[in-house]
């Protein structure tokens, strides 16, 4: 039985029996380029509209915010791997989004990179005061950067930040046009060749900077159809769970990588990265079951305080429902 087949058998109790009508549905789900997870082999297989009877749409974005602008106009329905940072700061706005899976954890692949030129570490992070950073706001890596720069003691009022998604960011600081880069995936990659991180992906969590993705989507839309999220959501676990097998690595990863348009080292490189929590794992008090929660207070209160958002929710335990994932956990 080769790769597929068996991803097919396990996820069958997915499967429904479509009617007329609902054959014709169809569902639209935003992703990430450059950033290398098991679903896309899924994904490239067919096998989300084959387990959930209808057809699912892909679309490629920058980043969360924008991920979040598109749900908000109705244009697509689920968001895989949307940073807490963005969700939190949609939310907060008044967005009624929820998390219903926690995609990845990746503290080593978001983080901030300073012009090698300027020969600035943790040790003399200080010297950032004045300098020019590009950074895509409103994102994990604008949150991994604000603690940073509270953790240094870095005057951020003193800085230029600007506004940019991670491949501009990359290319900025590969031209000199910026001091510092933040962002994550391949444009981390590119950036760390013209410069250096300020901490490693052990030390930022040591200080509390987690870094996770969640799969997200529109309140309303969830709640009417929590079956079709369930569906989604077995398949995704089912191919996570695939993935974490080595004898299905050299079948998964020239699918994956060719996905997230990049070369097979490089794509090896980042998802050697990640971390996928099984859906176990995510419904424990340690993710869904209140962490993540609290977790995002905490990014809300840091963003009100660096006067990024006008203020936080009382509680953001309404914008995680674990319905569909423990739906999901029976198919």
């Amino acid at each position: 039985m080769n790769l597929k087949a068996k991803l097919m058998s396990a996820v069958a109790g997915a499967a429904f029996a479509a009617s007329a009508g609902a054959a014709q549905a169809e569902i639209t789900v935003a992703y990430f380029l450059e950033w290398p997870m098991p679903f896309q082999y899924a994904k490239e297989k067919g096998m989300y509209d084959e387990a959930m009877g209808m057809k699912v749409n892909w679309r490629a974005f920058d980043t969360g915010t924008a991920m979040s602008a598109a749900m908000a106009s109705g244009d697509i329905q689920l968001s895989v791997s949307q940073g807490v940072p963005p969700f939190v700061v949609a939310t907060s706005a008044g967005q009624d989004l929820q998390v219903v899976d926690v995609a990845v954890s990746y503290a080593d692949n978001d983080n901030c990179v300073v012009a090698e030129t300027l020969e600035i570490d943790k040790d003399s992070a200080k010297e950032l005061e004045g300098k020019k950073v590009a950074v895509p706001l409103g994102t994990a890596a604008h949150y991994g950067f604000l603690k940073q720069m509270n953790h240094f003691g870095v005057d951020i009022s003193t800085m230029d930040v600007v506004n940019m998604a991670p491949p501009e960011g990359a290319a900025a600081i590969a031209q000199g046009a910026v001091d510092m880069f933040c962002g994550w995936g391949g444009s981390l990659r590119r950036a760390t060749e013209h410069g250096n991180v300020l901490l490693t992906g052990a030390e930022k969590e040591e200080l509390g900077i987690l870094v996770f993705d969640v799969t997200s989507g529109p309140a309303n839309y969830i709640a009417e159809n929590s079956d079709v999220v369930a569906k989604f959501l077995a398949v995704t676990a089912q191919a996570n769970a695939m993935w974490a097998d080595p004898a299905n690595r050299d079948e998964m990863l020239p699918v994956i990588a060719k996905d997230s348009g990049m070369d097979i080292e490089a794509t090896a490189a980042t998802i050697d990265t990640f971390v996928f929590p099984t859906v176990e794992e995510q419904l424990t008090e340690k993710w869904l079951g209140g962490g993540a929660q609290d977790f995002m207070k905490g990014v809300a209160e840091v963003f009100v305080e660096a006067g990024s958002i006008d203020s936080a929710l009382a509680t953001y335990e309404s914008n995680v429902n674990t319905g569909p994932l423990a739906a999901a956990n029976g198919m």
